[in-house]
């Protein structure tokens, strides 16, 4: 049973990804492998995500496109659907509706400059940001602007990229001092 689609699945990866690739969108794939990316993703005009600069991690499943890929932004967006923590993403059509007719560039052409254009406050990720944009439109409108100032530049999509690699390092410089202190309390 697994080998009846591995193949394929295998096949329509690296199809969806190569037109990602070939496409204007900028992105990385992570250790060369065309099943873990970032893709730069840039807010749609006429809303007030005009301007932001996100990097999108994109993970795609063995069994994509039959299974839907996994996606989060990695620097921080103020929306209603978007976890402010964790970047993951509360979209039907990834989630419950997705279909094999969907590929890499429907996502990013469609499915996320729609979800920043047409938020959905009744099934939040987000509370702050579904309330906000319920009672005070204006006031949300202000924030999603301030968030895109401060977190979605070029600089900050860059740096969220790194984000998991420092803080990697970080571990790793810690467990040496811990043990140099260890030493100097020893002797």
């Amino acid at each position: 049973m697994w080998h009846i689609y591995s193949a394929p699945s295998k096949r329509r990866i690296e199809t969806d990804v190569m037109k990602l690739l070939m496409s204007d969108y900028e992105v990385n794939l992570v250790n060369d492998n065309m099943q873990e990316f970032y893709v730069r993703f840039y807010g749609p005009a006429e809303t007030p995500f005009a301007g932001g600069v996100w990097k999108i991690h994109v993970e795609l499943p063995d069994q994509y496109p039959f299974k839907s890929p996994s996606i989060g932004f990695m620097n921080k967006i103020f929306h209603p659907n978007i976890d402010e923590l964790s970047g993951s993403v509360c979209l039907d059509v990834i989630n419950q509706t997705w279909s094999p007719m969907f590929d890499m560039i429907n996502i990013f052409e469609v499915f996320l400059p729609q979800l920043l254009r047409y938020p959905n406050p009744s099934d939040p990720l987000n509370g702050e940001a579904a309330a906000l944009l319920m009672r005070h439109p204006k006031e949300y409108d202000a924030k999603v602007k301030e968030y895109v100032q401060r977190f979605a530049t070029k600089e900050a999509a860059d740096a969220a990229a790194g984000k998991e690699e420092e803080d990697e390092e970080d571990d790793e410089m810690s467990e040496v001092s811990s043990i140099s202190e260890e030493e100097a309390t020893e002797s």
